[in-house]
């Protein structure tokens, strides 16, 4: 079994990356390094089932082979990345969800894709039930990164 991590160079896709390993399978990591570490995945280059590809999923996306699962974890997590990169972080989760999302229909892979509850903004109901539709200001500081994912949430669907 193969998949492809996007994000895995950030704190959750690396722990993904070493599950899957782990489970046997063939990883292929993907990330810029915008805001994941290097050093996070360092400890996996040299695995014969580990590939990692430095790429940015905002662009097309094309990996050789079969895919039978694609996580897309790509995209500035915490308040203070995405405020940096609040235009990345908007392109992440629409470009980037856009192509893995083709990616995924191209292969016929399985496909995860990492939301928040960010997209329900500062909710008014707590904890949120999956049919509990938010209290988003999509002018808000935090905007960039809650109203993004919620697009990426759409095209999902």
């Amino acid at each position: 079994m193969r998949v492809l991590i996007t994000g895995c160079a950030g704190f959750i896709g690396s722990h993904l990356c070493d599950k899957f390993l782990a489970e046997g399978f063939e990883v292929i990591g993907m990330d810029n390094f915008i805001t994941g570490s290097p050093d996070n995945i360092a400890h996996l280059l040299g695995h014969p089932r580990f590939k990692f590809i430095h790429y940015n999923v905002v662009n097309y996306i094309y990996i050789e082979g079969p895919l039978d699962i694609i996580l897309h974890f790509a995209c500035p997590a915490s308040p203070v990345d995405y405020l940096n990169h609040p235009i990345h972080t908007m392109k992440v989760d629409s470009l980037g969800t856009l192509n893995t999302l083709g990616l995924a229909k191209l292969k016929s892979a399985r496909y995860v894709f990492a939301s928040s509850s960010e997209v329900y903004g500062d909710p008014l109901v707590h904890p949120q039930r999956e049919d509990y539709w938010g209290n988003v200001s999509p002018v808000g500081v935090r905007s960039v990164y809650s109203e993004a994912k919620r697009f990426s949430e759409a095209l999902c669907m």
